[in-house]
Order: structure tokens, then C-alpha cells, then sequence
């Protein structure tokens, strides 16, 4: 089997963290795996295994004529059998179907505002989808929107898994107390919803003064970021939350994490979430997307709905228990371990791509 992945940036985000995840198991199980990006690079590429063929096309805008035949050559030159895109990346690869006809194409659909698909745009993805082989999702609720609204036939969902990397760079030293400190591991989206955390930590800093946020994520330097700067200055919050950008070190991160949180307003499956459990992290999360899939309420984290006083109620009983808290992080990483394993997954994406194949 000779599969590439492609995705629009290299930055650090979920769907970029899964195409890298992705391409990274599969050099060790196909003759040949490969990772495009089309548009930007970013620190996940310092991440890609080096058995991993790259190639990057400098996109320029949607009908870039120079990269689709740079990525046709590159496709024909390593006999390309098995097109697997990422998000927005969809619409590349159905140019590149134009001009190559033989590959097979598969979309990988990872939108996070799955609590709002009813205003979701349907009709560019009828006019491609049909000269697609499959199509997969990352929760059930994107599956099954798929098959209702794009009457696709060949869908499947899998949940996205976290992937061990070899860690570059310099590595990042969080501020504050040893023991007392929350992480949260989310792009400055407004989907992702860091204004609920602000309003949590301005609570929490009258109650507990010693325990401090960290929030480590790329700052897209938008009116979104900007809000979160000035109300961080409103609550008065600059000693207790501290904003680190995007970063590579993840598990360096994660062992200076006491307590993880997610206060998201929508979701699908969030890699985030897969990695604090990964590393056996006690967490207080929102209930949107496949989160309650994963996190069960009170046994092995907190599912609260996005509301300031439950969440902020979850928070002080993880703060206060110790003992609750190590429980949770051992209990919530035999669950990551058994049902969202990078091995279990990938082979049933490979006995799916099998059936494509033929």
C-alpha cells in the first residue's frame, strides 16, 4: 500500500497533529507513506518520522495550477496509489483527481463545531465528495452527517489517538507552584472558548491564590487573542495566567501538569484531550462533542456543562483531593490506552483502505 497525507499547514492543531500521527505509523506498515502540506509549514514538521517522504507545495490560493502538477509529480514519482486528505485539504486533492485520474482519494473530517452542523456549507462537498473513495470522521455526530446530508456511501468513523513523537526544541519551563498548576492545550480559537476559563481562574484566584493557568496553544494575534489579553488585565489575572503560544514539547508540558482542563463550546474528538489521558492527567472538561465518550463523570474526570460555577465546583474538588486525582489520571489512561490506541486504530484504517484498494 502507498498512501500520502495531506493538510493544508504544519501548524499545532488537531488535524494537523493526526495527518503528522497518521504518516508516522504508517511508515512502519506500508511500502510507502508520505505527508504533503499545501499551504504552510510549522513546528509538527520537526515531528514527522524520517521515513516519512515530505514535500511541501507553497499553495498560494485555491486554484494554484503550480502546486497541483508539483503534487501530481510528486504522486506519479512515488507511485501514489492512496490520496488521504485532511480537512480543508479536500479540495486539492480533487484537483489533483482531475489531472490523475488513477489515484484514489479519502477525506478525513475533522471540523470541530460539530455542536453546529446544521449551518454547516453542504455544497462544495457535494460537487467533490463523489470522486472520493471514503470518507472519515472523528465522531459519530460528523459520520452521521455525512451520510444524512452528503448521502455518502463509504464513511466510517475513527477516533483520533495520540501518537509518542520525539520531542525538539527548547524545552518549555511552566511558571508557577510545583503541584499547583492547570494546563490547558488549545489554539486561541473561539470555538475552544478561553473566556470560560478566564472566568473559572478569576474565581479560583480568590479561593486558591497559589494555583496558576497555563494555557499553551498558537495565538493566531486576532481580535479573539486580543479579548483574551484585555480580559486577563480586567480580572487582573497576569500573575495567574500565563499564555505560552504554540509548542512542541507536549510531555515536558504535560509532567509539569497537575490538573488539565478543556472549556470548549464545541468539539469533535480533541487530540488534547487524548494526550492528558495519555498522560494520566486528572481533568475537568465541557461536555460538547465525543468528550463524555471519553471522560465518564466522577470516574475518571469531570464532564460539566460551559457553565462558570460547575466548572469552577469541578476544579476545587480535583484541587482539594489528591488522592481523586491520581485515581482519575490511572483510570482515564487505561481507558486512552485500550480504546484509543494508535496500534487498534490504525489497523482498522488499514482493513478499511483495504476494501478501497481492490
Amino acid at each position: 500500500m502507498r498512501i500520502i497525507q495531506i493538510i493544508d499547514s504544519l501548524e499545532a492543531g488537531g488535524a494537523e497533529r493526526m495527518a503528522v500521527n497518521y504518516a508516522n505509523a504508517l511508515a512502519a506498515k506500508v511500502e510507502f507513506s508520505g505527508l504533503v502540506a499545501t499551504r504552510k509549514e510549522g513546528t509538527l514538521l520537526a515531528q514527522l518520522d524520517k521515513r516519512v517522504d515530505y514535500l511541501f507545495l507553497n499553495k498560494r490560493n485555491s486554484f494554484d495550477l503550480k502546486a497541483v502538477f508539483l503534487l501530481r509529480r510528486f504522486v506519479i514519482k512515488n507511485n501514489v496509489k492512496i490520496v488521504h486528505a485532511h480537512s480543508t485539504s479536500f479540495f486539492i486533492a480533487f484537483l489533483l483527481k482531475v489531472v490523475c485520474p488513477s489515484v484514489k482519494l479519502i477525506w478525513h473530517d475533522h471540523y470541530g463545531d460539530s455542536e453546529f452542523l446544521n449551518s454547516r456549507a453542504t455544497l462544495i462537498f457535494r460537487m467533490t465528495l463523489p470522486f472520493f473513495e471514503g470518507v472519515i470522521s472523528v465522531n459519530q455526530k460528523l459520520k452521521d452527517w455525512s451520510d444524512q446530508k452528503l448521502n455518502c456511501k463509504n464513511t466510517v468513523y475513527l477516533p483520533n489517538f495520540p501518537s509518542l513523537v520525539n520531542e525538539t526544541g527548547t524545552p518549555t519551563f511552566l511558571k508557577g507552584i510545583d503541584g499547583k498548576r492547570i494546563v490547558c492545550l488549545a489554539n486561541l480559537r473561539s470555538q475552544k472558548n478561553h473566556f470560560l476559563l478566564l472566568l473559572v481562574a478569576k474565581k479560583l484566584k480568590v479561593t486558591h491564590p497559589d494555583w496558576t493557568f497555563h494555557l499553551v496553544g498558537k495565538d493566531f494575534e486576532d481580535s479573539y487573542s486580543a479579548e483574551i489579553g484585555k480580559k486577563i488585565v480586567e480580572y487582573n489575572l497576569k500573575k495567574t495566567v500565563f499564555m505560552y503560544g504554540s509548542k512542541n514539547d507536549i510531555q515536558n508540558i504535560m509532567r509539569q501538569a497537575t490538573i488539565c482542563v478543556l472549556t470548549s463550546k464545541s468539539e469533535g474528538l480533541p487530540v488534547a484531550l487524548l494526550e492528558y489521558g495519555r498522560c494520566k492527567k486528572p481533568v475537568v472538561v465541557t461536555d460538547v462533542g465525543e468528550i463524555s465518550s471519553v471522560i465518564q463523570n466522577g470516574k475518571n474526570g469531570f464532564v460539566v456543562p460551559q457553565n462558570e460555577a460547575l466548572f469552577y465546583s469541578a476544579l476545587v474538588k480535583l484541587i482539594g483531593n489528591e488522592f481523586l486525582r491520581d485515581a482519575f489520571g490511572e483510570t482515564f489512561f487505561k481507558m486512552v490506552s485500550s480504546s484509543y490506541s494508535e496500534e487498534g486504530i490504525v489497523k482498522r484504517y488499514l482493513k478499511w483502505l483495504q476494501k478501497i484498494e481492490k
